[in-house]
């Protein structure tokens, strides 16, 4: 992707942060944004605060007039234009959508950005793209307006401001996040006796974000249902800010774009204390 799609793509991106935000900040707390509405494209129940977030994103790259394809949790996957798609959109457009609905200040939009590369049209041949292709990542937390931003090679932001992950290398008496409903136990276990406090917020790519900037040493979901959309932005956060992002196997991540594919993800500081926290979690 060149400096001017870049530039112009990131525009985009900046766009939808802000009419997102104002299109479910009346929806959020209500009642009538928790209603269901209808199943995703990944499988779980489409909320409508959901839908809104999504028919705003959908609607400003229509309006961009220029041919995308968006991959999103609610639709799955949207050609948007006619012609060779000139940018793959990864979205969740309500990344904490419980969060939202109960006003718990941690919810927000990830958006992430690959460069088609002069593939065709065709779906089969977009489906080549990993998460290894993005090549922008943004990330804002509604309730707190904060906005975590990076390009690929160009390193990773806080509102503007570089960015840097902690520099702890010990895992005893860490500060860690981790998605831990229905994980296998005898691991979460073995790594609370080993943490100083395990943080649970419910919203994926914030948290990976608190990794990039140092707030958590490190965040892990080693369920191997985490889905790529959540975390697609946030993995190129973290390793622009010169993180470490790998599955619980210490395995490069390799999923395609796409609303079904699924992995475990341990995102941390810095190589020594990554080295440690897979030990634990018996992946070494």
């Amino acid at each position: 992707m060149d400096k001017k799609d870049t530039k112009f793509w990131s525009n985009i991106s900046n766009t939808i942060l802000g009419e997102v935000q104002e299109v479910v900040k009346p929806i959020v707390g209500t009642e009538e944004g928790g209603k269901v509405i209808k199943m995703g494209a990944d499988g779980t129940p489409t909320k409508y605060i959901d839908l809104v977030a999504e028919d705003k994103v959908i609607e400003i790259l229509e309006r961009t007039e220029r041919p995308v394809t968006l991959i999103s949790e609610e639709i799955g996957e949207l050609k948007i234009g006619k012609g060779p798609s000139e940018a793959v959109f990864v979205v969740d457009p309500l990344d904490g959508t419980r969060n939202a609905l109960k006003n718990i200040p941690a919810y927000g939009i990830s958006i992430a950005i690959a460069d088609p590369m002069g593939l065709s049209n065709s779906l089969e041949d977009l489906h080549k793209l990993t998460i290894g292709d993005i090549e922008i990542g943004f990330v804002k937390n509604f309730a707190t307006e904060d906005i975590y931003s990076a390009q690929k090679g160009k390193g990773a932001r806080l509102n503007g401001q570089p960015i840097k992950p902690a520099s702890r290398k010990d895992v005893l008496g860490s500060s860690i996040g981790a998605y831990i409903y229905r994980a296998d136990m005898s691991k979460v276990d073995r790594l609370c006796q080993t943490v100083s406090s395990m943080r649970i917020l419910g919203s994926v790519a914030i948290e990976l974000c608190y990794v990039a900037d140092g707030t958590y040493d490190a965040f892990l979901d080693v369920r191997g249902n985490l889905r790529i959309v959540d975390i697609s932005a946030a993995k190129l956060i973290i390793e622009e800010s010169k993180g470490i992002v790998t599955d619980e196997k210490c395995k490069s991540l390799k999923s395609g774009l796409n609303v079904l594919d699924r992995t475990s993800i341990v995102a941390s500081c810095n190589k020594d204390f990554h080295k440690g926290i897979i030990e634990i979690l018996g992946g070494i």
